[in-house]
């Protein structure tokens, strides 16, 4: 079962979210983080993946802020228009989105909350578990975490990167590793965005793999 409720940041802004919730009793509560392309269908595909797991799973809508309802593509003008969003995004307005993610599934479960994300959203989520108190998290590809380095996650980290991801050095990823050699990294032989199959660079192999990685994690520090 799934719906859209409306969030409250801490600052006042209202946002709307995804909602996906399990067939029984859920498991815990993941707060599931987007690329730049909005709370799209890959987005909503993921958040009811992890549903069906058990998890009461929810996806804020983190451009609300600049323009409520997006929901784009991964090729042509939508491409342009995701790109055109980066600058004006500002990472700790996310990151105040994500936390009134995490308070509402902690209100909806009484349990435990991770956080996974993807992209935009793995950067967010490695700045969750450094900022904010989620029980875990998980990023895919988050090439900004590594900007992050310094920060001291409070709760256990898996990231997930692919080799042949032009637009992440390998570099960069080694400063997280070497600052923090507890976090579990994982490296793919695919490209950025290797997880969603709506995209050219999807990687059924890796993102099978690194799903299963992420689901047995999640469970492990949340159930």
């Amino acid at each position: 079962m799934s719906e859209y409720v409306t969030l409250r940041a801490a600052d006042g802004q209202q946002l709307s979210a995804y909602v996906a919730r399990p067939q029984g009793d859920p498991i815990a509560g993941l707060v599931v983080v987007q690329e730049i392309f909005g709370v799209n269908p890959h987005i909503r595909s993921v958040a009811d993946g992890y549903a069906a797991d058990g998890f009461l799973a929810v996806a804020p809508a983190l451009f609300d802020r600049i323009q409520p309802g997006v929901e784009l593509a991964y090729e042509g003008a939508d491409m342009q228009t995701a790109r055109s969003f980066i600058p004006l995004l500002d990472i700790d307005k996310s990151l105040a989105d994500v936390a009134a993610a995490i308070d509402f599934a902690a209100a909806a479960t009484g349990k435990k909350v991770g956080v996974i994300g993807y992209c935009y959203g793995g950067t967010l989520a490695w700045l969750a578990a450094t900022r904010h108190h989620p029980a875990v998290a998980v990023g895919y590809y988050g090439g900004g975490a590594s900007n992050y380095a310094a920060e001291m996650p409070s709760c256990p980290v898996m990231l997930h990167f692919g080799r042949q991801d032009a637009h992440i050095p390998a570099a960069e990823v080694e400063k997280i590793q070497a600052a923090h050699p507890e976090v579990e990294i994982y490296w793919y032989d695919a490209g950025h965005g290797f997880n969603c199959d709506a995209r050219a660079s999807y990687n059924a192999a890796a993102a099978t793999q690194a799903r299963e990685r992420s689901l047995k994690f999640l469970k492990q520090h949340l159930a």
